[in-house]
């Protein structure tokens, strides 16, 4: 039952080693041992949040504060009163980062997409056509920058919804329909 309020200075957190799926809000609200599950609230009093780590040298609450944005955690809670867990969409690939080297040597324009690592056989990726050195560019249309965002969207889809995927195949573009497990 705490509140805190903050300045945002990042949205979209990732890899930081608190957890496999990570969306994080970075903000300097001072979140105490204790207050962890508490609301993080802007100046008009309206959710934003919900607070969930400190990352600082002394365990105090001196550092910087990460939130759980508040669109994930109400389909977390959804998914917990409807199922009574949490249910997350699974494609079945190892995602990696694109970097500019990796960029150059597939001739793309830019280091965004994720490129496929492996494709585990008999998951949705494998039924769809999807193999390991395609880049996938987008789903359903929203461009992706790296595999934590890939990861975050296939992982907040419901098992049984198809996603369409725009993905680099040999040095052309195509889309799959891809129903998720």
């Amino acid at each position: 039952q705490t509140v805190t309020m903050g300045i945002i200075s990042a949205q979209g957190r990732a890899n930081l080693g608190i957890e496999n799926y990570e969306d994080f809000i970075q903000t300097d609200a001072a979140i105490n041992p204790g207050n962890s599950g508490g609301a993080l609230i802007n100046a008009r009093g309206e959710l934003l949040g919900i607070n969930t780590a400190i990352l600082g040298n002394n365990g105090g609450n001196q550092g910087v504060g990460f939130a759980v944005p508040v669109s994930v955690a109400r389909n977390v809670m959804n998914q917990v009163m409807e199922h009574g867990k949490v249910v997350r969409g699974y494609l079945g690939i190892l995602p990696q980062d694109i970097t500019p080297a990796m960029a150059a040597a597939l001739h793309l324009k830019q280091a965004n997409g994720v490129l496929i690592g492996d494709v585990t056989p008999g998951t949705p990726a494998a039924s769809a056509g999807l193999q390991r050195g395609d880049v996938i560019l987008d789903v359903d249309g929203n461009k992706l920058e790296d595999a934590n965002q890939l990861r975050m969207r296939i992982s907040l889809t419901p098992p049984g919804s198809t996603v369409k995927m725009r993905v680099l195949h040999d040095g052309s573009e195509k889309t799959l329909a891809v129903k998720l497990a």
